[in-house]
């Protein structure tokens, strides 16, 4: 079973404010989401790699959708019911991963709901 922490889940411009440092990541229903666009099943698979590394690391794991030629990633902080420090962490360090790999965002649109 979940159980709630006491850790601050950010909304509207409390997010807003955070997304502006996150280029390409949107805000939805308490999620962030990001799309990167790859070359190659090869580059898919890197990136993925990157993303389990970094998620073990910080013992918080996204959602990962493998769609040739995209990987949609998405993050919420469950036991917290929305979008928490530990998401904008790991966004940073997923789009840093990314850009390492030559891998560039998807376009998306801002938005916070």
């Amino acid at each position: 079973m979940m159980t709630r922490t006491n850790e601050p889940v950010y909304q509207g411009s409390a997010l807003t404010t955070r997304l502006d440092a996150l280029p390409a990541w949107s805000a939805t229903d308490g999620w962030l989401r990001r799309e990167f666009t790859t070359d190659g099943w090869r580059s898919t698979m890197m990136l993925v790699n990157a993303i389990a590394f970094l998620a073990e690391a910080a013992n918080h794991h996204p959602d990962v959708d493998l769609r040739y030629p995209h990987v949609r990633v998405t993050l919420t902080s469950h036991d917290a019911g929305g979008v928490t420090t530990r998401d904008i962490d790991l966004a940073r360090q997923v789009s840093a991963a990314a850009g390492e790999l030559g891998i560039p965002a998807a376009p998306a649109r801002l938005s916070v709901a």
